[in-house]
């Protein structure tokens, strides 16, 4: 099951490009499963990316970016990573999608339509690769 898992998450290296643009990429890049973006060039912190990605049907973690000026419970980032999507099946072209899907709901938190696109499209994804096929 390891190598299997592995396997999924090896080529995903530099799939943080694909998450946010690159200006919100606090590393640089990725050389594991997990990303680390600042969101607030976004507008937003990262609680309320949180709030907005769990309200879509993506789940991922507020975290705080190198020097954050916010508070632990409320910081500037958040943290994106691969397994569940890879353990799922999911590939590189899933994983386009999910970034697509997370920034249009982070560009347009505040928009019920934009957000219910984006949970359509969630839902769409996640049928494609069941958990009990």
């Amino acid at each position: 099951f390891f190598k299997q898992k592995t396997a999924y998450e090896i080529p995903k290296r530099d799939w943080s490009s694909d998450v946010c643009s690159s200006d919100l990429i606090v590393s640089g890049g990725t050389d594991s499963h997990l990303v680390l973006a600042d969101a607030t060039p976004l507008g937003i912190r990262g609680r309320r990316a949180e709030e907005v990605a769990d309200a879509i049907g993506i789940t991922l973690n507020r975290n705080a970016v190198p020097f954050d000026p916010n508070p632990p419970l409320d910081p500037s980032g958040i943290r994106v990573g691969t397994p569940a999507p890879a353990t799922a099946g999911m590939d590189e072209p899933e994983m386009r999608e999910i970034a697509s899907i997370l920034a249009a709901a982070l560009r347009s938190p505040d928009d019920d339509r934009v957000l219910a696109a984006c949970r359509d499209r969630v839902a769409a994804l996640v049928a494609r690769f069941p958990v009990y096929p």
